[in-house]
């Protein structure tokens, strides 16, 4: 692995999301076709796209802006190494890298500001060296010689974060090194008579998933990035799944946890489903970003992998109706494994990424007409929106859940409207991500963050923060209407996540990041003030920990860095998140 950056820039874009084979792009006939193999939209065109972007966004595909092709070494800056660190650490044989591509590749996740950065050949503080532990024992190590040494140390699971958690602090002045938990990617055992599997915590979703199939169960933990993003990644971020009304959440999941810190390893004694041992330790570990440690193994629940799986979809007139079948879902404590409610331009926009299925060529509004007269005679196109479902289990059980929630459904206007329509909404949450680097090529940026909200500030809040939004945008000189679009996400008892997405066309702007960055910060103060958190399961990073003290309280606070002191008294995790 010394100097593997050639492997991995095959495999992942450096400057943009996911597989380098796998992009959306218009072809020299201006139709919109997604790249590659690995998704179901993989090699097919998709006649709308043009449209709704162009309409959308007063884009023009004329007008490109084209990403910095090749990373340049001289636009690295040089690595600070601390010499009696690297040589301790090529005495243990762990593999470590300085090479630039590696070290880039390792300081950034996926924010806007981040990437468009990237895409520009402009490179800042990065890791001055990568190391690749493969176990439990390599991390105790490499904490040990970090603490000896004063190194500043940064774990890095699958960079998938969009809370700015993996920028390198510029005012750090110690040597920075990127600990890579990618080559702890194994199940260590499975205990089918407990259904636990003990796993280290580099292993990223889609193979924990693969490799627990090929024994007849699955974790069921299935966030939007579980391609890419690790096992301690979740952790360290309390995250949350698709699938979290069945399985749970990542604090749901989690039986055990083994984390090393510069004090030493913090785990529990043993294995119970619940101790009450005073406050639970794993809750400080949960959540706390890297500025603790590194989690390195992890036993979590698993459960046999359902017999029978059903797509589902319902139309509702407006928004209002499809919140309110949430909320009685939600109340009724019978919601599938996923549920998620789609605004009019959240379905707009899912109806523009249809695939083309025959050579019959229909405009995208050609289609949209089709599709709510055909089916849905009455609804208002201009304010329908669609509920996407996932049931999961056994098969009597899925047919009976079913009828549930569509007899609910009915009592809200709501129209059964297929298991297509529901398959392609959660097929489309995995190439989504990839649609950001098609708008950085025509001048458009763009960006979602979420929230969790109590049930009675649901509609207040997507109203009002698509509405800032806009405003925002234009007092900043925006000259195109942005796209302001939300859709609820998680159901819960007593309130539910909401994601918003916006972008914008930027041409005219002298600093679109500096803007975009106003707009996000307005949406945020405005989220606050609608009652929703600072984050639901994004996490805080350096991005949002301005808020924190208002969010948890100053006791809060203090208990918080009280704990940072007692566990890194000379902040060897360094990543200033959080705190």
């Amino acid at each position: 692995l010394h100097g593997c950056a050639p492997v991995w820039l095959e495999i992942m874009k450096w400057n943009g999301w996911g597989y380098s084979d796998s992009r959306f792009l218009f072809n020299k006939k201006g139709q919109a076709e997604f790249t590659g193999k690995r998704y179901r939209l993989s090699g097919m065109i998709i006649p709308g796209l043009k449209d709704w972007f162009e309409g959308t966004f007063g884009a023009n595909l004329q007008h490109k802006t084209p990403p910095t092709p090749l990373l340049t070494n001289t636009a690295v800056p040089p690595a600070t190494l601390n010499e009696a660190f690297v040589e301790e650490v090529k005495s243990t044989g762990i593999p470590f890298s300085h090479d630039a591509e590696d070290r880039v590749f390792r300081a950034h996740g996926h924010c806007l500001h981040e990437i468009f950065a990237l895409r520009e050949g402009k490179i800042g503080r990065v890791p001055d060296m990568v190391v690749w532990p493969s176990c439990h024992n390599d991390v105790v190590k490499i904490v040990q010689l970090a603490c000896k040494h004063n190194v500043c140390l940064m774990p890095y699971g699958g960079g998938t974060s969009v809370s700015s958690a993996l920028e390198c602090p510029p005012e750090e002045t110690r040597s920075i090194v990127s600990l890579d938990t990618s080559q702890m990617n194994r199940i260590l055992w499975i205990d089918e008579k407990n259904l636990t599997a003990h796993v280290e915590a580099g292993i990223v979703g889609q193979d924990l998933e693969r490799l627990l199939n090929e024994s007849g169960y699955c974790t069921g933990h299935e966030p939007d990035s579980m391609e890419f993003s690790s096992l301690g990644g979740w952790v360290a971020t309390r995250a949350s799944g698709m699938k979290k009304n069945i399985y749970g959440n990542i604090e749901d999941l989690v039986v055990h946890i083994k984390m090393v810190t510069p004090q030493g390893v913090i785990e529990k004694s043993c294995q119970g489903p619940r101790m009450s041992t005073g406050p639970d330790i794993h809750h400080f570990i949960m959540g706390s970003e890297g500025t603790l440690g590194v989690v390195t193994e992890v036993t979590m629940k698993i459960r046999p992998m359902p017999e029978y799986q059903k797509y589902g979809s319902v139309v509702f007139p407006n928004f209002e109706q499809g919140v309110a079948c949430l909320r009685e879902v939600a109340k009724q404590r019978c919601a599938p494994a996923s549920i998620r409610l789609m605004d009019n331009e959240q379905f707009k926009f899912g109806h523009a990424l249809k695939p083309q299925v025959s050579s019959i060529f229909t405009s995208f509004l050609d289609g949209l007409k089709k599709f709510y007269i055909t089916k849905f005679k009455g609804f208002d196109p201009n304010h329908l929106c669609v509920a996407t479902l996932l049931f999961e289990g056994n098969r009597e059980k899925v047919l009976q859940h079913e009828k549930q929630v569509y007899d609910i459904a009915a009592k809200f206007g709501g129209l059964a409207a297929g298991e297509d329509n529901g398959q392609r909404g959660y097929m489309l949450t995995f190439v989504i991500a990839y649609l950001r680097d098609l708008g950085m090529d025509y001048y458009v940026i763009g960006e979602s963050f979420e929230t969790s909200v109590p049930w009675d500030r649901v509609l207040d809040i997507c109203r009002n923060v698509k509405a800032r939004i806009i405003r925002e945008c234009k007092d900043k000189g925006v000259q195109f209407p942005p796209l302001s679009t939300c859709r609820v996400t998680q159901t819960y008892d007593a309130g539910a996540c909401v994601y918003f997405y916006f972008a914008f066309n930027y041409r005219g702007l002298s600093d679109p990041v500096h803007v975009y960055e106003q707009v996000e910060h307005a949406a945020r103060e405005e989220i606050l003030a609608n009652g929703g958190s600072l984050s639901h399961h994004h996490g805080v990073g350096k991005l949002r920990k301005e808020w924190m003290r208002d969010t948890i309280s100053n006791v809060g606070m203090g208990m918080l860095k009280s704990v940072k002191d007692y566990v890194d008294p000379n902040n060897i995790f360094g990543n200033r998140n959080l705190l």
